[in-house]
């Protein structure tokens, strides 16, 4: 019996075919195993250029485009959606617009302020300081976000450095605004938002808005000449001093909004946004980009560790915005049920230990971490768009074409790069630490900082491997392994990381020498375990004959100082160190960091419950490095 098989044979392909998927799967092995990421890198990088060549479009038909036209023409294509919900209240794209119109009006009628004119922001998370932003952008303003953590002297100079015609003051800032307004410049206008006012020649705005209209202002007064001109100051420790006020263009806002889009949101996504609005990541990042995508966004007064994953599921939360200090705070509470019981799907934002990482895709499901890097003022950028555990960002070939940057040898004694017998500087190889400096040209401008011209030249790399070059100098160290990953390491200069602000320690010191028993004061930041950054030390000399006043100590660090700048550790010692060129020897007291075992100095810890400087005891220092002591 003849099979099937027999009466029906199956064609044979030709051989040609056989070779040609032996080839594909072949070369498919190969690339997996050579150039595992090279369709991610693709994709990414097709992101980047379709974002860059929109924008260069847009300019050779001789239009500017910002982000601001895009949410007015937005506000009319979809007037009813969701743009803003802050309480439980929800305020669509038109509610924000005409908010803003009122805002705008107001100024237009009661200052004389022109297209260009700088106005500071001392505000919270709230709905108006969207609406104020948005208002005075659209009379052609300059905005400067002030950090309202930032206190008298400090607070004073960044008003200061802007130069500002006029200062708005959110409701449950008045405080503040009571400590600086007698040495504010009498030439500010100050406006709060309230309706009444206790302060003498102080302009109230709640009760203008309530009156004023809701037409728009005339578009030439905000349409842009070019993108290259500033738009916002955002304030920035960097590596020294005092904060700097980083001149943010329309250009560098695109970037910045494009971010959300480049790692995979949509216009479906509702994003959380729980960081201060001051801070490029809030703003730039989380507002700029709910913008760019069309997207909705929910706005948190201040970050509540309890209530982050309850307000998730009550607003179908999707995508959210963290620092690495805030991924921390979730893991650390107790754990309940359901806890992998919502919608969130990507998680944006940078400062990410590896093992909180780790233990936070363990516990609250399968969200894609987002990590990325980026100075407020810097012309780089680098994205982790594989999901690569510890990692801020990849490069490669053709990303290094379009923002080309390089590690540098650096020289941490001297607090300086190392250049060579011919004054060049040296790159160092891969899986070594170098300082990341990225060369500033017309495609990667660097705009500097208001007010100061030596800060924006401070921040530039002169003749680095060649004649007539120039580099931003980032100040922050990085390692880039063999598959082209990109990792932080440390930043140099006077400055640490702490509760996911930059602390200057000459700031902090500044404020510390002005008590009359203090002779002088070293500050460094030391490591704790299981924190992110490191948290404020200060090594103090005392003055001849003098005594440690303990009591005046705390009072002056939390009267002058930000709560994240106060120091939480104070080493009493006799005589301060010096390096070979006369600085303050740092690396020995860092090293050392504040143990009492091995430390024969007194030594103080700032005990928050008891509002006061204590003896750190080794009992208290067990508890600090058990966790069972909250810093």
């Amino acid at each position: 019996m003849r099979g099937w098989d027999d009466l029906y044979p199956l064609p044979v392909p030709p051989s040609w075919v056989q070779g040609a998927a032996v080839g594909i799967l072949s070369l498919h092995f190969i690339q997996k195993l050579l150039f595992p990421y090279f369709w991610a890198d693709l994709r990414y990088l097709l992101k980047v250029f379709t974002y860059g060549l929109r924008v260069e479009m847009y300019r050779l038909q001789g239009r500017v485009v910002t982000v601001l036209d895009k949410f007015v023409k937005l506000a009319e294509k979809q007037p009813h959606k969701p743009f803003l919900i802050y309480e439980g209240t929800i305020h669509t794209y038109r509610d924000v617009d005409r908010r803003s119109n009122r805002i705008a009006q107001v100024f237009l009628q009661h200052e004389a302020l022109k297209k260009g004119d700088t106005v500071a922001l001392l505000m919270g998370n709230e709905p108006d300081f969207i609406h104020v932003w948005f208002g005075l952008a659209k009379l052609g303003c300059v905005v400067a976000f002030l950090n309202f953590n930032v206190r008298f002297r400090s607070l004073l100079h960044c008003v200061s450095s802007c130069e500002p015609k006029i200062l708005v003051v959110g409701a449950d800032l008045l405080g503040t605004l009571e400590e600086i307004l007698p040495k504010l410049q009498k030439d500010v206008s100050v406006w709060i938002m309230a309706k009444d006012s206790l302060f003498p020649s102080v302009h109230t705005l709640l009760d203008k808005i309530e009156a004023a209209s809701e037409d728009p202002v005339p578009v030439n007064r905000f349409s842009a000449n070019s993108l290259k001109s500033a738009v916002l100051y955002i304030f920035t420790s960097g590596t020294t001093g005092l904060p700097k006020a980083a001149v943010i263009s329309h250009l560098q806002i695109l970037k910045g909004a494009a971010g959300l889009w480049a790692f995979g949101a949509t216009s479906e996504d509702i994003i959380y946004i729980t960081l201060p609005l001051y801070h490029s990541a809030a703003s730039l990042l989380g507002i700029g980009g709910c913008i760019e995508l069309g997207a909705t966004c929910v706005l948190k007064k201040k970050f509540s560790a309890s209530q982050f994953w309850s307000d998730c599921r009550r607003y179908n939360v999707t995508v959210i915005q963290y620092i690495g200090e805030l991924c921390r705070y979730l893991c650390n509470q107790p754990v309940k049920e359901g806890e992998k019981n919502h919608k969130v799907r990507l998680a944006v934002g940078n400062g990410v230990r590896n093992d909180v990482w780790r233990e936070f895709l363990d516990r609250f499901g399968a969200v894609k971490i987002c990590e990325f890097y980026g100075a407020t003022e810097g012309n780089i950028c680098f994205m982790n768009h594989t999901g690569k555990i510890g990692s801020v960002g990849r490069t490669n070939f053709f990303y290094k074409l379009f923002f080309p940057f390089d590690l540098i040898k650096y020289d941490f004694q001297k607090d300086e790069p190392i250049r060579n017998k011919h004054g060049w500087c040296e790159k160092v190889k891969k899986g070594e630490a170098g300082l990341l400096i990225s060369k500033v040209n017309a495609k990667n401008p660097f705009f500097g900082y208001a007010g100061n011209k030596r800060h924006t030249e401070k921040k530039l790399l002169c003749e680095v491997f060649k004649k007539g070059d120039l580099y931003f100098n980032t100040g922050d160290i990085m390692v880039q392994d063999h598959d082209n990953f990109l990792y932080f390491w440390d930043r140099i200069g006077d400055t640490f990381r702490w509760k996911g602000e930059n602390v200057a320690t000459t700031e902090v010191s500044d404020v510390i020498v002005m008590l009359d028993f203090i002779q002088e004061a070293n500050v460094y930041g030391v490591s704790v375990p299981d924190h992110e950054g490191k948290a404020g030390m200060a090594s103090l000399i005392l003055k001849h004959n003098a005594s440690l006043d303990l009591e005046q100590m705390y009072k002056q660090v939390v009267t002058y100082l930000p709560s994240y700048a106060c120091p939480l550790f104070l080493r009493v010692q006799e005589k301060m160190e010096m390096t070979g060129t006369f600085k303050q020897q740092k690396f020995r007291l860092v090293d050392e960091g504040f143990n009492p075992s091995t430390i024969t100095d007194p030594l103080y810890f700032l005990d928050n419950s008891k509002k006061a400087y204590v003896l750190l005891t080794k009992e208290l220092h067990e508890m600090i490095l058990s966790g069972k002591m909250k810093l």
